[in-house]
């Protein structure tokens, strides 16, 4: 069997393994021992603190018990102060840097990570061009009975969001852009992800800018201030505010196209811990991996890295309707995830150059006027679009797409969506798994698929003693047949054994290439290997939404503001 490590990337490798050989063999719900590589106190909060001296460092504190007077009390002997108190264990907190240590000493504290800040997925490197956008055709599916919520930077009033039924500010008084009576989206981020799922296209000719499920509900839930920046706290007491009134609003799905790098295991990470705890709930949660994929592998951000939720990649189909020439776009973040080793992303979806609702006067709006699309040929001096790129738009798009399969079929449980589709998506003819999951988003086929599971954690990625690279099998991972590797992933492209517990990823020139096929499989440029990633038989449009009778598509318009 040819060997997954010529002597070139032995390096690398041997650094993914690092993490393995402390790692304790995962559950559904993570994959690493109860504190991770750093004890009780991650490695960030740690190189932070050195530097910190008597400056006054955030950080989020996991307590042995639900903390109350006494973990105040020892909060403040630390002359620290209590930020916000969670429901859950989680307290953030504000302590000095120099008594970091001594705080994670106690035996009171379980855990101190970092309150981390957290960016947008997006990626915007230069002014783009609107392109004409495909058609949307009528379909009895409309999200309607359905709540997304979306954790981003709010949602701007907007003529074609018309369903919002909640909207919470976790950042309003600490926003320097924010102000009382103007825009709840001073960033434009929020917006313009809110319509990818909802927007009506009202303002475009043929409703051709309408988001997936036009006629669901939307609860906008504000994290990120006006430059794009928020804190993991903030996004914690969000998640906890859905967790606490998904009833009341009827929310089955979440999207979150936002995060921050890995900095601790899975089973210490906050954001990691509170969506696992929405999708046990019933929540199904959907996640933006991240536009670092121009880092190689193990790029993928937190909370993306949780076994449980959908993490969503981006193709970039060249702006054109042949899948001969989609490739994954290169800032697309990559797995397995760091520390964890978990194989992500789990499905791509179109993120490139996405036409959507905007947020007039925000912060992109004002950075980015060439992005302003005017989307009603009468009124061609109105612009109520704007185009954006990166993990971002990928994600509501799937987002969408569980609403429309929770319409058709309320009963469904998350790790049902999950696995359907996946199943569903259409699959690479050749590429890196890590990079492009199950395949590319297809709807209409998801709304058809069958089976169920009880959940669907993505697999864990190991060694075999032969130093060949493995993959859990999902047919034994999911307790069914009909979701195995083989079909899930590329078939026998990549997949070599039908063990019920592994898969050997054997296309060495495909996975880890040697300095000739890196050049071909992860060039600057487009290449002839990337214009094969998908295969001839298939139009985008139909991988993707539903073609009408007339050849239409049900798409937003798309493109790419960074992978020409």
């Amino acid at each position: 069997m040819m060997s997954l490590y010529p002597p070139r990337w032995r390096p690398v490798v041997a650094s993914l393994l690092l993490a393995v050989a402390w790692a304790a063999p995962a559950s559904a719900g993570g994959g690493q021992g109860q504190q991770g590589q750093h004890g009780k106190l991650s490695k960030e909060a740690r190189d932070q603190a050195k530097n910190k001296g008597t400056a006054k460092l955030d950080l989020i504190v996991r307590f042995r018990r639900s903390p109350g007077v006494a973990e105040r009390s020892l909060i403040a002997s630390f002359d620290g102060q209590v930020r916000r108190q969670h429901q859950s264990r989680w307290m953030s907190v504000r302590v000095p840097g120099h008594k970091v240590r001594l705080l994670a000493d106690n035996p009171a504290v379980e855990f101190v990570a970092i309150d981390a800040d957290l960016t947008a997925s997006m990626d915007v490197s230069r002014a783009t061009a609107g392109q004409p956008s495909p058609v949307m055709p009528e379909s009895a599916l409309k999200g309607a009975g359905v709540t997304v919520a979306v954790v981003d930077s709010g949602v701007a009033l907007h003529p074609e969001i018309q369903t919002m039924v909640a909207a919470v500010d976790f950042v309003g008084l600490y926003d320097p852009l924010f102000a009382p009576g103007g825009s709840v989206d001073p960033h434009g981020h929020g917006t313009h992800v809110a319509g990818i799922i909802v927007g009506n296209g009202s303002h475009s000719d043929d409703a051709k800018f309408a988001g997936i499920a036009p006629e669901a509900s939307l609860v906008s839930l504000r994290v990120l201030d006006g430059l794009g920046r928020g804190r993991s706290s903030d996004m914690l007491a969000a998640l906890q505010w859905v967790l606490d009134h998904k009833n009341e609003y009827g929310i089955r799905v979440l999207n979150l196209s936002l995060g921050h790098p890995v900095f601790e295991a899975p089973e210490v990470d906050p954001l990691v811990q509170a969506v696992d705890a929405l999708w046990d709930a019933g929540v199904v949660v959907v996640c933006a991996a991240g536009n670092s994929g121009r880092d190689g592998h193990g790029t993928v951000t937190s909370p993306c890295n949780s076994r449980k939720v959908i993490t969503v990649g981006a193709s970039n189909d060249r702006q054109t309707l042949d899948l001969t020439d989609d490739t994954v776009a290169t800032y697309s973040s990559r797995g397995p995830t760091r520390l964890s080793l978990v194989a992500k992303p789990d499905i791509l979806a179109p993120g490139n150059r996405i036409i959507s609702t905007r947020s007039a006067g925000s912060h992109l709006d004002l950075l980015y006027p060439t992005n302003r699309v005017a989307g009603d040929s009468s009124q061609p001096d109105v612009f109520e679009h704007f185009e954006l790129s990166g993990t971002s738009m990928a994600s509501p798009f799937v987002a969408g797409a569980a609403v429309l399969m929770l319409e058709q079929d309320p009963s469904l449980n998350p790790g049902t969506v999950k696995a359907r589709l996946m199943l569903s998506a259409r699959k690479a003819a050749v590429g890196d798994p890590f990079a492009t999951g199950a395949g590319l988003v297809d709807i209409e086929a998801a709304l058809l698929a069958t089976g169920h599971v009880a959940d669907a954690p993505s697999p864990l990625v190991h060694t075999e003693p032969t130093g060949e690279l493995s993959v859990e099998n999902t047919a034994a991972l999911w307790a069914d047949p009909a979701f195995s590797l083989q079909a899930l992933w590329s078939g026998a492209v990549l997949w070599s054994s039908t063990s019920d517990q592994a898969a050997e990823l054997t296309t060495y020139a495909v996975l880890w290439p040697d300095t000739d096929a890196l050049a071909t499989l992860w060039p600057e440029s487009t290449t002839a290997a990337e214009a094969t990633l998908w295969p001839e038989s298939t139009l985008w449009a139909e991988a993707v939404l539903w073609p009408d009778e007339d050849g239409g598509l049900l798409s937003m318009s798309v493109g790419d503001v960074v992978d020409p």
